[in-house]
């Protein structure tokens, strides 16, 4: 009984250590695969990200304006001494980082809160101006806009004032108007002449702000359109494609490295009859007459096969012309098979 079952047991083992040594390399097989699969996809990613970062510019810019003006007038009174003015950079932080991208259309806009003072109210109109400047000071781009303060009548004032005492006596709004002057629909950055800040001008000494804002805000065509309304999607595909051309290479170099090269080179076939098979090589003398050679025509161009003759082959100074079937196949190029 021991006997017949000792090979059982033998058997047993060899399967149970040959399943084990094939679950260990599917796992480390699994395990590489997996760990290439998120290497190429954090790569993917990373490329999509700088893509993103290089190639979108900033969609939005708003920076505070701060006038001066001058108060050093010979009869102070409710009107000031010179125009307010301000300057507005167009630089991020101190390593230079301009908002402006060069070709891209933007829109510039200035954000004026007015409180609805008697002052105010009887400005009328007012010029805006805004001059752009280079480095050096050089003025580029200049615009001039008129602005003023929406109508509203006394009965109307006094009717909104009424319906929202609780509030204005709470803090929680105030007696106020936004006017949006908007200074440029199409700014263009230059390549040449990049603007590194703005002068702001209201000419006029009769107004009273709150607070000013300049606005930029960038109008995206093309695929700049489609990756700022599509985030989304735009990433999803841009990883995909990312993906998709790194697993190709990551693929054709394995190909490469297991097989030495994707197309493999094509091998001498040496065919030989029937009858010359189970005999001894053929004569030195039959095997040059069978053998097949290209030959060059007249004009170079094109190689037509011909038969060798019997004098093409052989050894030199009178030796014995004793020729074997290995040393014929040196004398000729690829492609080309005994008949």
């Amino acid at each position: 009984m021991s006997g017949n079952t000792a090979p059982f047991l033998v058997w047993a083992q060899e399967v149970a250590t040959l399943l084990v040594l094939r679950v260990r390399r599917t796992v480390l097989q699994t395990a590489i695969l997996l760990c290439v699969l998120l290497l190429l996809l954090w790569i993917s990613v990373f490329l999509y990200g700088s893509f993103y970062y290089s190639y979108m510019p900033t969609v939005s810019y708003v920076s505070p304006v701060h006038y001066r003006f001058r108060t050093d007038c010979s009869h102070p009174g409710p009107e000031l001494c010179s125009f307010p003015v301000a300057n507005v950079s167009f630089i991020k932080d101190t390593r230079d980082q301009k908002v402006l991208m060069y070709g891209q259309p933007y829109r510039i806009s200035l954000e004026l809160e007015l409180p609805e003072s008697p002052v105010n109210q009887n400005l009328g109109m007012f010029m805006v101006v805004i001059s752009c400047y280079t480095k050096g000071g050089r003025i580029i781009s200049s615009s001039a806009r008129a602005a003023m303060l929406h109508y509203r009548s006394s009965l109307l004032q006094i009717l909104d004032t009424l319906a929202f005492a609780t509030l204005f006596l709470a803090g929680f709004t105030e007696q106020k108007q936004v006017v949006e002057v908007e200074l440029f629909s199409d700014y263009k950055e230059d390549s040449y002449t990049p603007t590194v800040g703005a002068v702001l001008e209201i000419q006029t000494t009769k107004i009273q702000i709150y607070g000013s804002q300049l606005r930029i805000h960038a109008h995206f065509t093309g695929l700049r359109y489609l990756l700022y309304n599509f985030p989304v999607t735009s990433a999803i595909l841009g990883v995909a494609s990312n993906f998709t051309f790194l697993s190709v290479i990551v693929l054709f170099s394995y190909l490469q490295w297991i097989w030495g090269s994707v197309w493999p080179r094509e091998s001498l076939s040496v065919q030989i009859s029937g009858r010359e098979r189970t005999g001894t090589l053929p004569a030195a003398e039959d095997v040059r007459r069978r053998v097949v050679v290209p030959k060059e025509d007249v004009d170079g161009e094109e190689l037509t096969p011909c038969l060798l003759q019997t004098e093409d082959v052989g050894s030199a100074d009178g030796e014995e012309q004793s020729v074997t079937s290995e040393r014929i196949i040196e004398f000729f190029p690829l492609n080309y098979a005994f008949v």
